[in-house]
């Protein structure tokens, strides 16, 4: 970077523009930005400059750079508005952002820029790089602290009313305590999001994340019509603004399609108009599922979650629905192949369902202990002895019945007795 700054003028930014190496194009950037004019016209350029500057550096994968250069730019933000430093604060971490394999260095940015806002009291800022903050943190996996930040964030903010940002906060927190499997939590935040919500104007985006919560929170009560309800409202935001959560969203829809038994729509969603913008390894791993539930095949199933584990097993909210959907399955299965027989080999059930012996003996014992079925693992020989449904003598209700009646006659002679007595 050249220490003699160039002048912030239109022709300078032309010139970082037509530079043929990006290298030189930020050079000319950085020496654009160092000129000491704060002319109402320089600082104009100036925040020209920056924006390019950091889509530049964004292009290089130099975040770093980016680190610095709102390090670099703590004395301009002394001279322009404190609503245009909040936009160039963000725009430069939302930049940050899009670089891959930043997130800790967005965490530790986040950090600095709360610091530093504090230290300049500049309350609005800091109010949403700390939202920022605790999104990061959630998704770095860091819980405890991400609530810690919001639970004081949440009282401040509601104290001054920002309703926009109560919807971002509580929204945030509700993902949180979801994750944290506080369920109860979890659907009070999102409630309360709701209620912010209505009382102001909000965005098609944030809309479709409070209806995409709605709908995980609703299938994880096994609510599955209504998620995908929420689903659908989620999809159809996203999918106008060609939001890349619309795939996720037509994911979980096509994910509640199977679990209400109905895993024949799946196909017919995914080559309509709007399910064929989206065809991809997410559409087709879920309509392996749905081919293998519609054939009630296990093998089908496994090979589906073989074949396509990051889209299956490495997304929690499907994953932990599918594991559900996988044991229903193998239940039905070993019900139907143990039918016939009063003694079987525990072996042959495995060769029958194609399924690892220690795998199989695991779940009949499972099975049995949830009264699935009556029977016993002889585990000595190997076998599977299936019992009798034992019939229920009627005789003992008969006489429970008789009893209870018996009881309500000596009840109502004694109210009638001490009736005569009195």
């Amino acid at each position: 970077m050249s220490s003699s700054y160039l002048p912030a003028t239109t022709d300078s930014i032309a010139q970082a523009l037509e530079a043929k190496a990006p290298a030189e194009a930020i050079s000319i950037l950085y020496r654009v930005i160092e000129n000491p004019s704060s002319s109402s016209e320089a600082l104009r350029i100036k925040e020209q400059a920056i924006t390019n500057l950091s889509d530049l550096l964004r292009q290089e994968n130099r975040a770093e750079d980016l680190r610095n250069l709102l390090t670099q730019l703590r004395p301009f933000f002394n001279l322009i508005p404190k609503a245009k430093t909040a936009k160039i604060v963000r725009g430069i971490i939302d930049t940050v952002a899009k670089i891959p394999g930043t997130s800790d260095l967005q965490i530790s940015l986040c950090k600095e820029m709360v610091q530093w806002t504090r230290a300049e009291k500049r309350t609005f800022l800091r109010q949403r790089v700390e939202a920022r903050l605790a999104s990061l943190l959630m998704e770095n996996k860091e819980y405890s602290e991400a609530l810690n930040l919001l639970s004081g964030l949440i009282k401040e903010v509601r104290r001054l009313d920002d309703k926009l940002l109560l919807v971002d906060i509580d929204l945030l927190e509700s993902k949180l305590h979801f994750s944290l499997r506080n369920l109860p939590k979890a659907k009070a935040s999102l409630t309360a999001a709701r209620t912010a919500a209505n009382a102001i104007y909000v965005p098609p985006a944030q809309q479709g994340t409070i209806d995409l919560q709605s709908g995980i929170l609703h299938a994880e009560e096994k609510d599955y019509k209504t998620a995908y309800s929420y689903f659908f409202e989620a999809f159809e935001a996203f999918n106008a603004l060609e939001d890349p959560r619309a795939v996720f969203s037509l994911k979980y829809m096509l994910l509640c399609k199977i679990m209400v038994n109905q895993a024949d729509d799946v196909a017919g969603i995914i080559s309509s108009k709007a399910g064929l913008q989206y065809v991809g390894p997410e559409l087709d791993a879920m309509k392996a599922v749905a081919d293998a539930y519609s054939k009630r095949s296990l093998k089908l199933f496994e090979s589906a979650l073989r074949d396509f584990k990051a889209q299956l097993e490495e997304d929690p909210i499907v994953h932990r629905h599918l594991s559900s959907l996988y044991d229903t399955l193998l239940e039905q299965n070993l019900c139907r192949l143990i039918e016939p027989f009063s003694r079987v080999e525990i072996a042959h059930i495995a060769e029958l369902i194609e399924l690892p012996v220690d795998h199989v003996e695991k779940k009949l014992s499972q099975m049995i202990l949830d009264k699935k079925f009556a029977g016993t693992l002889d585990q000595g020989a190997g076998c599977l002895v299936i019992f009798d449904d034992p019939k229920t003598d009627a005789i003992y209700p008969a006489t429970l019945e008789t009893i209870s009646n018996i009881g309500k006659v000596v009840d109502s002679l004694y109210v009638r007795s001490a009736k005569i007595m009195a």
